[in-house]
């Protein structure tokens, strides 16, 4: 699972880049100061994530079981979720999208919080 977690971390991480990249080089001339704010938000969200997917890759490794599992799994779709909405949202204008981003945000504490479960698991044993 930590080979797997270590992928996907540097996948989203190049993707993170490219949109930060994106937003500083085409979006700010032609979307509102606060679409350019918003997607910069999602971009900086979304790197921090695919550098959790290494945390959890490393956890894997040293505590393994369904509480690492579970933290990527939640990295992997909160990422999704929260930046990729906020990501919609800016380029389609379509307001209704940001519903969906605090289900995202969920999925990201429900990561972190089964990372320190799995830390604190391991650390009784």
């Amino acid at each position: 699972m930590s080979h797997i977690f270590f992928i996907l971390g540097g996948l989203l991480g190049t993707l993170a880049v490219a949109a930060g990249a994106f937003s500083s080089h085409v979006l700010k001339e032609r979307l509102s100061a606060e679409l350019v704010a918003t997607f910069e938000v999602a971009a900086r969200y979304h790197m921090y994530h695919s550098l959790a997917l290494f945390g959890a890759a490393w956890a894997a490794d040293r505590w393994p079981g369904r509480l690492t599992a579970a933290a990527g799994c939640c990295f992997c779709t909160g990422t999704v979720v929260f930046s990729g909405s906020l990501y919609l949202q800016c380029l389609t204008d379509t307001r209704w999208l940001g519903a969906a981003t605090p289900v995202g945000g969920l999925a990201l504490i429900a990561g972190w919080r089964c990372l320190v479960a799995a830390a604190w698991a391991g650390s009784r044993k």
